[in-house]
């Protein structure tokens, strides 16, 4: 998932959109955008691509200068139109829209313990919970109950709220989903990757903080709130590893020199005799530069990617990532054939697409393929906003290194250890929970109830 705001400037959901844009390889279940003019909400949403929930008539009825946008993927069964954002709440006290990247770790409890108190949800997504707690929260200041609201929840988010006259910002208190600010316009913008700024032209200042939020409000400089009392810097390395785009800039890291490390690293550790050198588009072209390089080994454009498939990992269900894998890729049979192919892949999940990649390259002739994956093996389940939330769904929960190199048919198979993946980052932490199962939060799976009640 990515979200995005725009805060002060003309035009604001033309910005979104073409934001939306440079956002997209982060979901494309479903897309939205909603403006307010100071006065009114004006909200436009829908199952699919930017591209085609938005035109021209729609966008032209988003006004104002101030709107937040989203891009969806769900992790699990919380499909539908309902959970795609925005979200547009209406209140006596004010209403307010509202943007979520990320997942909560104690979304269960929580929404039990706020329907015992009469609260009525009307989606499955995490980020309505946030709504029910600002509101049952009985002080007069939206800050302050906003800021209460925060300490009740656990896990990894990136939160736009969006009122009439101001746009927070909010930052789980362990960074685990990145967003940065930027100027544009003579207003800011706000986006989960710093892609989007150049999509649209603006400026980065600089991240949100782990548990900060940020406080735009018109004719005055940005207001900061530190609420959380104890924070850390551990953001998921899937952000690096796989989701974000290359030439996104994420806490001071460059996306692509990160991944063409972990490339370098690779064949430092685990070299090879082969001929050729291939990557798998797109989040693994720079990996496979940096094990060219390293090794001497040439790189070469063995898979083409079919630019209007969208990302196999994040496809909502098994059966259409199996399918979408040849749809997506095609191999280059005059490169491939009679060789020995290093291949380079972001990571190892389910092992249904290095299965049918490695036994596509064969059935195009190479003689062998050995695999290196730019990080450790996943031996645990994501509750973070990754949608690998079982063991089952995990082949290195399953295998072992030569259980999995046996089951995606590959010559070799090695992995990026996890203090090589830090050095390719060149910082002392990220959070490693899917390889260590070192969890930096409570992960609230005992089914004990929830009191909320003292909280008001």
């Amino acid at each position: 998932m990515g979200v995005i705001g725009v805060f002060g400037c003309k035009n604001a959901a033309e910005l979104i959109y073409y934001g939306l844009h440079a956002l997209q390889h982060r979901g494309q279940e479903g897309c939205g955008i909603c403006t307010t003019d100071s006065t009114d909400f004006h909200r436009e949403r829908g199952e699919g691509l930017v591209i085609e929930i938005f035109n021209k008539k729609k966008l032209s009825k988003l006004k104002g200068d101030c709107a937040i946008g989203h891009v969806r993927y769900s992790s699990g069964n919380m499909g539908g139109l309902d959970n795609v954002q925005p979200f547009l709440f209406k209140h006596h006290t004010g209403d307010f829209s509202m943007a979520h990247n990320g997942n909560l770790v104690n979304s269960r409890q929580l929404r039990m313990a706020l329907e015992a108190q009469g609260s009525i949800f009307h989606t499955s997504s995490d980020t309505e919970i946030l709504a029910h707690l600002m509101k049952m929260n009985r002080r007069k200041d939206r800050i302050d109950a906003i800021e209460e609201a925060l300490t009740m929840i656990e896990g990894a988010y990136a939160f736009l709220i969006l009122t009439k006259d101001k746009l927070y910002v909010c930052r789980d208190k362990n960074g685990l989903r990145p967003v940065s600010i930027g100027k544009i316009n003579g207003g800011y913008i706000v986006s989960s990757e710093t892609c989007a700024f150049e999509a649209v032209g603006a400026t980065f200042l600089r991240d949100v903080e782990p548990g900060e939020m940020v406080i735009f409000e018109k004719d005055k400089d940005p207001k900061t709130i530190l609420f959380a009392g104890e924070y850390s810097y551990k953001m998921c390395a899937m952000e690096l590893v796989y989701f974000a785009r290359p030439d996104s800039e994420i806490e001071g890291i460059n996306v692509h020199t990160f991944r063409k490390n972990s490339g370098k690293y690779l064949a430092r550790l685990a070299p090879v005799e082969a001929d050729l050198v291939i990557g798998v588009p797109d989040s693994s072209i720079s990996g496979a530069i940096g094990y060219a390089e390293e090794s001497g080994i040439p790189y070469e454009i063995g898979l083409i990617k079919n630019k209007y498939i969208g990302r196999t990992f994040i496809q909502p269900s098994q059966e259409l990532r199996e399918k979408g894998v040849r749809l997506k890729l095609s191999p280059v049979r005059s490169l491939i054939t009679g060789k020995r192919v290093v291949l380079l892949d972001d990571s190892i999940v389910r092992g249904t697409t290095s299965k049918h990649i490695v036994r596509m390259l064969k059935e195009a002739g190479a003689k062998e393929v050995h695999v290196r994956i730019c990080c450790p093996p996943m031996h645990h389940p994501c509750f973070y906003g990754v949608d690998t939330s079982t063991y089952d769904e995990l082949i290195s929960a399953q295998f072992d290194v030569e259980g999995v190199r046996k089951m995606i048919e590959a010559d070799s198979l090695f992995y990026l250890p996890e203090e090589y993946l830090l050095k390719a980052a060149n910082r002392p932490d990220l959070c490693l929970a899917c390889y260590s199962g070192k969890y930096p939060t409570h992960l609230y799976q005992s089914k004990g109830e929830f009191n909320i009640e003292h909280k008001f």
